[in-house]
């Protein structure tokens, strides 16, 4: 579909994400393992942590700084000492490894093992260090399939990452392999779509509106969102690009409706500013400056500036305004409060109420219909250029079927 078939509503896009879909795993049973062993189960473990690797490392240096040590008591005398570090590359403990054993003139041939063998102090490090060479590998491998962007993976489909999932009509959510598959919608066929590695929809907005522009040669003017994609990082990017922000926030709900929260003097957002520029409080204490720190994992260089109380002893709006025992400390980022105020009044007003509207029919229709109409609830094929082709058939399927619903309805009312 070239841009100029589509209809005036081009550039209002609604996104969607199918997060939530697991992909088919062979002989699922398999997942848990179970072992009887003294009465208790055990539970192969199919899924691999970043945070757990890293934590798993420290440890692992440890010990290899403690068996350095010990090595380093046995070559004293031949005027040979290795270096302790923090951290080990590989390549440095595989030199040690090979060098130790010229050192100790140790003959691999010769080792020993089994029942009844008594091993040498030397044959033990030389089996300990090349145990950890290998466990060492065996992470970096580990580290580089997960990549940067994502903290897991799936060990039987390396591009699926673990992500909470509502598996039942109670909405409980499991910790299930994955992908997350975002569409923009266009007067209800299906514009673009990608699938991700992300859990969060705020990680997926961007790519999605650049394959949009790589598609169509121009960026939407009303890209539609949930509360799922509304961050300080897309905010900004939609000002970069000249579009307008039509993405609700996390508070957005209680902000529009609430207007006791909304008007609440104690919120530090609703501090007045005086002459030099500081906030007040209600009982007109001024907050100093502090420091400003840059928030973690923002790509944009986002900071938050951090202010204190001069003095909240003795406030009696103390019990209202904050629950600490000493003085109250809030941060604020103008630019992102400026922001949330640009969407309220973009969402709130008659034009935002019907992009809100037709976001609502058009995208989530679109994934009701390919979910339960269409019986397309779970991923058949494993792998990111696999499960990219199977959508994007999916998508043809649904376009094709929409516009034959279409000119249907035309010659009806013709």
């Amino acid at each position: 579909m070239k841009s100029s078939e589509l209809t005036p509503l081009l550039f209002t896009v609604y996104l969607a994400a199918a997060s939530g879909r697991s992909p088919a795993l062979p002989c699922f049973a398999a997942f848990l393992a179970l072992v009887r062993f003294s009465g208790l189960f055990a539970f192969t473990q199919l899924f691999f942590q970043t945070q757990s690797c890293e934590k798993n490392r420290i440890k692992l240096f440890a010990k290899i700084t403690e068996l350095l040590e010990n090595m380093n008591a046995g070559t004293a005398l031949l005027g040979v000492k290795f270096d302790i570090r923090e951290e080990y590359a590989i390549e440095y403990l595989e030199e040690i490894l090979k060098k130790y054993i010229e050192l100790v003139g140790f003959d691999p041939g010769k080792a020993v093992h089994g029942k009844g063998n008594h091993k040498t102090s030397e044959q033990r490090l030389i089996e300990k260090l090349s145990e950890y060479i290998e466990r060492l590998k065996k992470y970096a491998e580990r580290i580089k399939i997960c990549g940067n962007d994502r903290n897991s993976y799936s060990k039987t489909d390396h591009d699926a990452t673990f992500m909470r999932m509502k598996r039942d009509h109670m909405g409980n959510d499991q910790l299930l392999p994955g992908y997350n598959i975002q569409c923009a919608v266009c007067d209800g066929f299906i514009a673009a779509f990608d699938v991700y590695q992300y859990a969060s929809d705020m990680d997926c907005f961007q790519p999605l509106i650049e394959r949009f522009q790589s598609l169509y040669g121009q960026y939407p003017e009303y890209p539609v969102a949930d509360a799922g994609y509304g961050s300080y990082n897309n905010y900004l990017y939609c000002e970069e690009h000249g579009m307008e922000k039509f993405m609700k926030f996390t508070m957005y709900e209680k902000e529009s409706k609430n207007e006791k929260y909304r008007n609440d003097p104690y919120r530090a957002v609703n501090f007045p500013i005086n002459e030099s520029g500081l906030p007040v409080c209600p009982n007109g204490k001024e907050f100093h400056f502090i420091y400003s720190r840059p928030v973690r994992g923002n790509k944009y260089g986002r900071t938050e500036e951090y202010f204190q109380c001069e003095d909240c002893s003795g406030c009696p709006h103390k019990e209202k305004c904050c629950k600490c025992k000493g003085n109250r400390i809030v941060r604020l980022n103008e630019e992102l409060t400026q922001f949330h105020a640009e969407v309220l009044n973009n969402l709130n007003s008659i034009h935002g109420a019907l992009l809100r509207m037709n976001r609502s029919i058009q995208s989530e229709g679109t994934f009701g219909t390919i979910k339960w109409n269409r019986s397309y609830i779970r991923a058949r094929r494993r792998g990111l250029k696999s499960l990219f082709l199977e959508f994007g058939m999916i998508s043809c399927g649904f376009n094709l079927h929409k516009f034959h619903l279409k000119k249907v309805a035309l010659r009806s009312a013709a």
